[in-house]
């Protein structure tokens, strides 16, 4: 047994097999998958606009109601001018959709956190006002929860009645 090593390409035709791939084979295949693309951007275009036009033509008509809806809702018009909200509150009546709702979120939050932490009056003919929740805490804190007076039950008189019938008996 010998430890001599055999190189795997004795004719020394380079480190890779010439027999492979053909470098025709990965060109036609490129071609032939740029023109398959063509063919489906082609052929969607062409079943989108079909379908585009039949959704036109079949779309029911704006209520006689709507005086100012444009033709086609699905495209802003030159008026828009950046405004999306203007815009919305001018050309379509009421319920409408939320046009940013982490911004109107936001708001609706940002408005109960200065409630919540502000003073002011509740109703200012009855005298009631609002104070923040820490002073609140810190008033409670120092005075105390409210307690209500025990006084006797109107039950226990009742019941000394009804002992005192027992003894003397039903007839008496």
């Amino acid at each position: 047994m010998t430890n001599q090593t055999h190189p795997a390409n004795p004719a020394s035709h380079g480190s890779f097999e010439r027999r492979d791939v053909g470098i025709a084979g990965v060109l036609y295949f490129l071609l032939g998958l740029a023109v398959a693309g063509l063919l489906v951007h082609f052929v969607v275009t062409g079943l989108f606009s079909f379908l585009d036009k039949r959704t036109e033509a079949h779309q029911t008509p704006v209520s006689p109601m709507v005086t100012n809806a444009p033709k086609d809702t699905r495209r802003l018009p030159p008026e828009y001018k950046g405004n999306y909200g203007d815009y919305l509150n001018r050309n379509f009546p009421a319920p409408q959709l939320e046009i940013d709702e982490r911004t109107q979120l936001n708001e609706t939050l940002m408005k109960q956190e200065q409630e919540l932490n502000s003073y002011g009056w509740v109703d200012q003919k009855a005298g009631s006002v609002r104070i923040p929740i820490d002073r609140a805490m810190d008033l409670v804190a120092e005075r105390g929860l409210p307690v209500r007076t025990q006084a006797t039950p109107p039950l226990a008189a009742d019941r000394s009645d009804l002992k005192d019938k027992k003894m003397k008996g039903p007839n008496q």
